[in-house]
């Protein structure tokens, strides 16, 4: 809708087509319904991508996140509120995604753009006068063609994964479509019973060189999610054949932070422990290692240095992530590097231009995913219709 506006704006005679009745079915599912719009700061460095991280940095600063939520409140109409302890911008009104979707159809329309719904594309034929070819009926005759499909995650809203379908078809390389922004799955009884609990971490994916997300993690009744878990799931999620560890410091301390928590002195290790996690996580702990009786002050230096282990690098019992049916976006995809960062428009086909989540990068939750729609849609809207 973002590339329909902005293609149309341009002068451009445009046609939006989707295979659903109305295009937008996922911002209705945005932040439960209320549909977190944007982030109150993007850093691209919090962007994932196998292409060029200047290429990403490049293609997202050319609209700043202050001009897009002035767009959004602007010409779409949008009145937002900010969330400053979430980071998260919504909507004010009680509308939600039901209402962003509505006045990002209305502007584009103003805007002179043109909308089919119910209408499947089967092909683009790049050398043909209708190049773009639908299910039933005449192709569409189009000078340049912007492919906006999205990826494949919540696949019943219409992301299919046709849009790498088209890019491989016109001979564009692919980085391996996998889920992003999904719980994992796994854990004990013990660990299922602390379903809802939430606290702070420091989540480590990996081996040699780990890399490590902090924020806060969430039991739930079949695994793990939370802000920290969806942001990191991407590096589990994507090595289906390689087992991958997953580890935790609990509430981020250090080491040395734990061996003042822990140092020998009167009482019983479990209420030094209880004082410092929440819930029964630490009962749960002890348990694990067959210290839940154990006496700080007799509590024998192995016993210590294994506790230690299970406070500051907690290996996760993970079986699995989630899938695409429950990913919030859809990592890999056309690499930025066949695409020409000005326009957005195949470096192989340059009458066909690629936007948002088809391209090879992602963001964290937090409405940074719709920041990279929209910079990416004005792109690919304003390229096609003056390149």
């Amino acid at each position: 809708m973002a590339a329909a506006y902005f293609a149309a704006k341009s002068g451009a005679d445009v046609l939006l087509v989707d295979v659903q009745p109305s295009p937008g079915e996922k911002i209705l599912l945005s932040g439960g319904g209320r549909c977190n719009i944007l982030p109150l700061s993007a850093d691209p460095s919090g962007y994932i991508t196998d292409s060029s991280a200047h290429s990403l940095r490049k293609i997202l600063l050319s609209w700043p996140l202050e001009e897009v939520r002035a767009f959004l409140e602007g010409p779409v109409g949008i009145r937002l509120i900010e969330q400053k302890r979430t980071g998260k911008i919504f909507p004010a009104g009680s509308g939600g995604g039901e209402e962003v979707r509505d006045s990002l159809i209305k502007a584009m329309r103003r805007a002179g753009a043109r909308l089919r719904g119910r209408c499947r594309v089967v092909d683009i034929l790049p050398d043909e006068r209708r190049r773009v070819v639908v299910e039933s009926g005449p192709g569409i005759v189009a000078a340049r063609v912007i492919v906006a499909t999205g990826g494949m995650s919540y696949p019943r809203t219409g992301s299919s994964g046709f849009g790498f379908e088209i890019a491989q078809r016109l001979g564009h390389t692919l980085v391996a479509p996998y889920p992003a922004l999904v719980p994992l799955y796994g854990g004990t009884p013990a660990h299922h019973g602390l379903a809802g609990l939430s606290l702070p971490v420091r989540l480590a994916i990996g081996d040699a060189r780990p890399t490590s997300w902090v924020g806060d993690f969430l039991f739930t009744h079949r695994g793990y999610s939370g802000p920290v878990v969806l942001n990191a799931a991407h590096a589990f999620a994507r090595r289906r054949d390689v087992r991958v560890p997953v580890r935790v410091s609990w509430l981020d301390r250090s080491e040395e932070e734990w061996r003042s928590v822990l140092a020998p002195g009167p009482g019983m290790l479990r209420a030094a422990l209880d004082a410092a996690l929440p819930g029964r996580l630490g009962d749960v702990l002890l348990d694990e290692l067959g210290l839940r009786d154990a006496d700080r002050s007799t509590l024998r230096r192995e016993d210590r240095t294994r506790l230690l282990q299970a406070l500051t690098a907690y290996e996760l019992p993970i079986d699995r992530a989630g899938g695409f049916a429950e990913a919030e976006v859809t990592g890999g995809g056309v690499p930025l590097g066949e695409v020409n960062p000005q326009t957005l428009a195949s470096r192989l086909v340059p009458c066909v231009s690629f936007c948002g989540e088809v391209l090879d990068a992602f963001g964290p939750i937090g409405g940074h995913n719709f920041l990279w729609a929209f910079v990416t849609g004005r792109l690919a809207g304003i390229g096609a219709s003056t390149g």
